[in-house]
């Protein structure tokens, strides 16, 4: 029962030390969502090459930081003509490059991993588009997108958004339903990613040591952090932000920075993203991406792990017990997670004045820009146009 409650305190303390920075990033990201045409982008999404693969990682960069989210999206574009490489890319860039995973690593284990995890990013998406070939040829290429043009795609979460006009309640309304969904999206990845940490913090530092091979040489370190970290993280079965707080616990007990690096990479290769690989690309294709992903996270973290050692960027302690969980104080974090959650309140505030249900998937969509149906005289409000043809088809088939 004492570890019991120790886990649940300190999973409850690292939450109070990221709420703000969790606020604040995913609302920096729904205003991007919102205001960033992210339709223009996609439509010059098709073809190949050096320039293709760059417009995905703005893309990506601009949008959700959902690994599920990211996978549905990126089968989207790849239906829709983008080269696999731009497809990967944007699954890259959605899950390392946007604005709240790098707010939250700032907050909890320092500037030099949210440094490192963008240039991480950076480094997979050119290790991806050089190694592509050696894992995925063109005939399989083509094979899987004929696959994935007759696979359904299940429910993805659209940004909604117009043109940026800060006076207008239409345009805060977007950002707004962008916030909701995204914490839709994610909350339990969150929630989980919290709870290990907080029940891994309960491990013997000793253990740890030992697991991580503290006492070896640092390339040994280096080697073995960069390729166990991953394993961590399938083992883990979370992603996306939820992945930063038992990243920290990672680091305090000695894993080297390559292994928190490549931890964090590792959110695409989780086992319930490899069955959607499956599903959308069939097995061929998903064994090759997944395998090509693996060995550009590993070869990416030991790339940046050696970068910002001889830059001299790699903290030289670790953070203790304390540093990483805190405590509720009366300091400028109590400040910041006061404004936060005024801000959360506001932007769910609009979505429930501006909103509804979409009945398929319990989305919050906006009505007055939503896709409707009605049946029996009653209007119904839906996040997409595959939500709206389910619903019709039940529909029809119930009448």
């Amino acid at each position: 029962m004492d570890v019991v409650w120790h886990g649940l305190r300190d999973t409850l303390l690292m939450a109070w030390e990221v709420w703000w920075a969790l606020v604040f990033g995913f609302a920096i990201s729904a205003a991007v969502q919102a205001w960033v045409p992210r339709e223009r982008i996609e439509a010059s999404l098709g073809g190949s090459g050096p320039a293709a693969v760059l417009r995905a990682t703005g893309l990506g960069a601009a949008s959700s930081s959902c690994s599920y989210a990211a996978v549905a999206i990126a089968k989207s574009l790849f239906q829709k003509g983008a080269s696999a490489a731009s497809a990967l890319a944007f699954q890259f860039a959605s899950t390392n490059l946007v604005w709240e995973l790098g707010l939250v690593l700032w907050t909890l284990i320092g500037w030099q991993f949210a440094l490192a995890e963008y240039v991480g990013g950076l480094v997979m998406i050119a290790l991806m588009a050089l190694f592509l070939r050696a894992f995925v040829t063109p005939r399989l290429e083509a094979a899987a997108r004929e696959h994935a043009r007759g696979a359904t795609a299940g429910h993805e979460h659209h940004s909604v958004g117009g043109r940026m006009r800060l006076r207008s309640i239409d345009s805060w309304s977007d950002v707004a339903h962008n916030f909701r969904g995204d914490w839709q999206m994610l909350y339990k990845e969150i929630a989980v990613g919290f709870l290990l940490a907080g029940f891994a913090a309960q491990i013997p530092r000793a253990t740890l040591r030992d697991a991580f091979l503290t006492s070896s040489p640092h390339a040994v370190q280096v080697l073995w952090g960069a390729l166990i970290g991953p394993l961590i993280a399938v083992a883990s079965f979370v992603c996306s932000v939820g992945n930063v707080p038992l990243a920290a616990v990672l680091w305090s007990g000695g894993i080297s920075f390559a292994g928190v690096v490549a931890f964090l990479f590792a959110d695409l290769v989780i086992a319930p993203i490899i069955v959607i690989y499956r599903k959308y690309y069939g097995w061929r294709y998903a064994l090759a991406i997944t395998a090509l992903m693996g060995v550009t996270m590993i070869a990416a973290a030991i790339v940046v792990d050696l970068a910002f050692s001889g830059l001299g960027l790699i903290p030289a302690g670790r953070p203790s017990h304390g540093h990483v969980f805190g405590a509720v104080r009366a300091d400028y974090k109590l400040v910041l997670n006061l404004i936060a959650s005024v801000a959360f309140l506001v932007l769910f505030g609009l979505t429930v004045r501006r909103g509804a249900t979409d009945p398929v998937c319990g989305m919050q969509v906006d009505r007055r820009r939503a896709l409707r149906a009605t049946v029996g005289g009653r209007s119904y409000y839906f996040c997409c146009e595959g939500c709206r043809a389910r619903f019709e088809r039940d529909a029809s088939l119930t009448s």
